[in-house]
């Protein structure tokens, strides 16, 4: 049944998820961006209370998951926050239970902001998951105030730190997704990732950073290298607390360069 499967899964052009994956825990957790890379990887030379890297040119901002609840938007808009990444799903099981609190919420306050999607990708191909991402949440128009949809590619939560899959193999898979979102919403999605676990499990065949905006999650005062496929970062995640509610982030560039990313 299972080489039946991964038959009629190639004919339809798309990559089979891996036959080994386990089931999903009973009342699975929510996986943010950056829970698996703060485990793996920690805090660097960080902590909570640290200073935030150089900000000159730079545009502060957030993301957040159902763990943060019904944030205060006003709070954070008032503490300096101008645009914020939203969770709104996991593999093709999980939808945030405050997405809409928080996705029009931060709108409302006046940022500009976009929703992300956990990848599982030995639970569902590329597709599927695009799908499931777009129909719940995940769309994007160009209306000046809509971030890209993100992907969250990261260490695996339940087992194997590349969820048993090859370079080769999971480059398909965010390949997938990625153009799985772009004929759907006619933006490419940007990529959320850390440098260790992408050179890793994805590699450097393909150069995403052709058409993927690069959301980069390294916790320390300083950038370090870029994953592999990559020339420049558009945000940076450089801490997991902070002064904003969730994880804290940089975009790269001023406020009217945001604007234009939002709208085109």
């Amino acid at each position: 049944m299972r080489t039946l499967i991964s038959i009629v899964a190639i004919v339809a052009g798309m990559t089979p998820a891996p036959a080994s994956a386990a089931p999903l825990p009973e009342g699975s957790a929510d996986h943010t961006a950056g829970s698996q890379i703060l485990k793996h990887e920690g805090t660097g030379d960080l902590r909570a209370d640290s200073e935030s890297p150089p900000t000159e040119g730079k545009v502060p901002g957030m993301d957040v998951s159902s763990h943060q609840g019904d944030v205060d938007w006003k709070s954070a808009w008032d503490k300096g926050a101008r645009f914020t990444y939203v969770k709104a799903t996991e593999g093709v099981h999980y939808r945030n239970p405050k997405f809409t609190q928080q996705y029009n919420g931060s709108l409302n306050i006046g940022m500009i902001r976009g929703a992300y999607h956990f990848a599982l990708p030995d639970r569902a191909n590329g597709v599927q998951q695009a799908n499931f991402f777009v129909e719940n949440g995940g769309g994007w128009s160009p209306d000046g105030k809509t971030l890209p949809p993100a992907l969250d590619m990261e260490y695996n939560p339940y087992g194997d730190t590349c969820y048993n899959m090859n370079q080769t193999a999971m480059t398909a898979w965010v390949k997938e997704f990625s153009d799985t979102v772009y004929a759907r919403t006619k933006r490419y999605p940007a990529i959320y990732t850390s440098t260790n676990w992408w050179n890793k499990c994805v590699g450097g065949s393909v150069k995403f950073g052709d058409n993927n905006p690069l959301w980069i999650a390294h916790y320390s005062s300083r950038l370090g290298a870029l994953p592999a496929g990559f020339d420049f970062h558009t945000i940076w995640q450089w801490q997991a607390a902070g002064l904003f509610p969730g994880d804290q982030n940089l975009f790269n560039g001023r406020f009217e360069q945001l604007q234009r990313i939002a709208a085109s």
